[in-house]
């Protein structure tokens, strides 16, 4: 490894472990939209007492795989609750916590389980929000998510282009005021042949590359384009977890399909000072969210 390389590992290890400081911050509410334990959702209200306020519903990274859950995004949760937003923070069926397949660690994803519990939060999220959170006004309902999780807010915003018969299809794009997708893992193609999160993308969609290409055109982001849903962008720069020709691939595949996304690199920041209250870059994701929401 160059020294390049050994600052680059030593700066985003102390990147995470700044993000991974912040103490775990309890809801205000919670309420299941399933009758699974992980079919759940927690409701922040905004802290400045506002009303009708934006409502942001975030989904969690973490590869797809059941060691990470919702727990991990709550102190950006409450970040963006302090700055005035209504917050629901999804949790969602994950990827076995036993090897199967070949796989060394946790495998990605169940399916269709992931995509259902999404579909299907998103779908509730109106009716949830009017009961245990009337501080949020769903009409201006924004989806972000980190990393694995921004693969699952850009798919979100993208249902009503699904293949016809894809069981999460919607006739009419969703009622949001746009996407803010940060750091997302979204082109799978590139994602596996780069080696992303050791293949979690071929776990995600059953582990076998028949059922990689099979079910490629229901996940991908960059398959589903365009959506005709505003969608921001926010990475860093030296993100060495998910690369950001991720991102440079994904918005133009937009372009060329005649859709402009907006992509913002930030300069000198890794994977997690995204989603890091202590961070400036986690003011500019606010600011991002912000602009699609008033």
């Amino acid at each position: 490894m160059s020294d390049s390389d050994k600052s680059g590992a030593a700066r985003e290890e102390a990147e995470e472990a700044s993000a991974f400081s912040h103490p775990v911050v309890p809801p205000d509410v919670s309420a299941a939209y399933g009758d699974h334990p992980d079919q759940v959702v927690d409701f922040y209200a905004p802290r400045n007492g506002a009303t009708a306020a934006p409502l942001v519903v975030v989904l969690h990274g973490g590869a797809w795989r059941a060691p990470y859950d919702r727990q991990y995004m709550t102190p950006f949760c409450d970040f963006l609750a302090r700055r005035g937003f209504a917050v629901a923070n999804v949790e969602y069926r994950r990827g076995s916590v036993v090897p199967h397949q070949g796989a060394e660690g946790p495998v990605a994803g169940r399916w269709p389980e992931t995509f259902d519990d999404v579909a299907t939060a998103l779908d509730a999220m109106p009716a949830l929000a009017a009961e245990h959170l009337p501080s949020a006004d769903p009409r201006r309902t924004i989806v972000t998510g980190h990393s694995a999780g921004g693969q699952l807010a850009l798919w979100a915003g993208a249902r009503h282009v699904l293949p016809e018969g894809a069981p999460w299809r919607t006739p009419n794009s969703a009622a949001l005021r746009g996407v803010v997708a940060i750091a997302p893992l979204a082109g799978f193609v590139l994602a596996g042949e780069l080696g992303v999160c050791d293949d979690a993308c071929v776990q995600l969609l059953g582990g076998m590359r028949e059922l990689f290409d099979e079910r490629l055109p229901y996940v991908d982001p960059v398959e589903l384009l365009p959506t005709g849903v505003a969608t921001t962008v926010v990475q860093g720069r030296t993100d060495t977890t998910i690369p950001f020709e991720l991102t440079e691939a994904y918005a133009d595949a937009a372009a060329k399909a005649g859709e402009v996304v907006g992509v913002t690199f930030l300069e000198g920041v890794g994977h997690f000072p995204v989603i890091d209250p202590a961070a400036d870059a986690c003011a500019v994701v606010a600011e991002e969210i912000a602009q699609l929401a008033w």
